[in-house]
């Protein structure tokens, strides 16, 4: 399981195919300048098949730019809105050829789970998906979340990067604003997930006091080993394992090794792979003491491609290679089942009990 793709976005910002292979997608994309990932994707929904990952949380995202945002967005709620819902678009769409399944309840992820382990190959099988909300600010009001609960909406990050209409995020610190307090206590009554990942630190606190709900972090790494706000410190991954979070690895190489300068550093010379995501998850591993609070959550392709991932990764499917370097630092099989997809799993059966 990965509990982070941006699918929605590259299929529709990006212009991507996600039903073509990886190698296909790149190939379209050869010639192309306009971003720097072009013709470097790692994601596809066959890629996701050939790795044997058959649930994901994938997400909708728009942001909100008020007037001096640092970073750009949409210029007004109802432009995000609007966004998020041709996401939705492209996810049903998706729906309706069979290469997707909305996964939103307690029995349609036991029959998910049933269809993808009965023991037939997985070629054709559905990718299942979650589907989540990365910032609230497309958010115009909470109506627009139950709207949004309705069809299928069952996890939210308030923040992003930089100031937020509910909350700030990444590179940016304050209190929770009235309507993000308000956004908490309307997610807790629909019975929806916290993501605390992009949470100030301010934020991030005044949050876990709040909510009362589920909790996870679907896409963060550790602040010890690459002190950046966008990280966890140990204080805040010991206060996830207490409220029984899941905090999901990244791949983001600026996430995972510390100097890296986007656009001059390369994985390789950085010394980035596989080995540096059983790194960030052994370091929460040890401060639980178990293998009970981590998993995977990639955000491969979330605005970078292999110019900015583990080099030993060529896509997705890759993936598979973790299991022999956890078995390498002494974990067991049990353990290992925990952070490849089982620690997700049971927290979403007790969520969703």
């Amino acid at each position: 399981m990965d509990a982070h793709l941006d699918l929605a976005m590259n299929a529709m910002e990006w212009n991507r195919d996600l039903s073509l292979s990886v190698e296909k997608i790149r190939e379209k994309e050869k010639d192309m300048t306009d971003l720097p990932d072009r013709g470097r994707g790692t994601v596809s929904l066959p890629a996701l098949r050939n790795g044997n990952i058959g649930l994901v949380v994938a997400t909708q995202i728009a942001r909100y730019a008020a007037p001096g945002h640092p970073l750009s967005g949409w210029n007004s709620p109802e432009q995000a809105w609007a966004q998020t819902q041709g996401q939705l678009a492209w996810y049903k769409a998706m729906e309706a050829c069979g290469e997707m399944i909305q996964v939103k309840d307690r029995a349609g992820l036991e029959n998910h789970l049933s269809l993808w382990q009965d023991g037939q190959s997985n070629n054709n099988k559905p990718i299942g998906y979650i589907l989540s909300l990365e910032g609230a600010d497309s958010l115009v009001s909470l109506h627009h979340l139950e709207t949004a609960y309705g069809y299928g909406l069952r996890a939210l990050g308030p923040a992003h990067y930089g100031p937020g209409r509910y909350a700030y995020g990444t590179d940016s610190d304050a209190s929770l604003s009235v309507q993000g307090k308000s956004l908490l206590m309307e997610m807790e009554r629909l019975g929806m997930i916290l993501d605390a990942t992009h949470l100030c630190d301010t934020a991030f606190w005044e949050a876990l006091k709040l909510f009362k709900g589920n909790i996870w972090a679907s896409h963060n790494n550790c602040r010890a080993l690459v002190n950046h706000n966008r990280q966890f410190s140990d204080d805040m991954i010991r206060a996830l394992i207490e409220r029984g979070a899941v905090i999901g690895a990244a791949l983001d190489a600026w996430m995972m090794v510390p100097g890296w300068v986007r656009g001059l550093s390369n994985p390789k010379d950085m010394q980035c792979s596989l080995e540096t995501m059983v790194g960030h998850i052994d370091h929460i591993c040890q401060l639980a003491g178990n293998s009970l609070h981590v998993g995977i959550g990639t955000d491969l392709d979330g605005a970078f491609g292999k110019e900015q991932c583990p080099y030993d990764l060529d896509t997705i499917a890759d993936l598979y290679q973790l299991p022999a370097l956890f078995s390498k630092r002494g974990y067991s099989t049990n353990d290992i089942e925990n952070l490849m997809s089982a620690n997700w799993i049971r927290f979403l059966r007790k969520a969703w009990s």
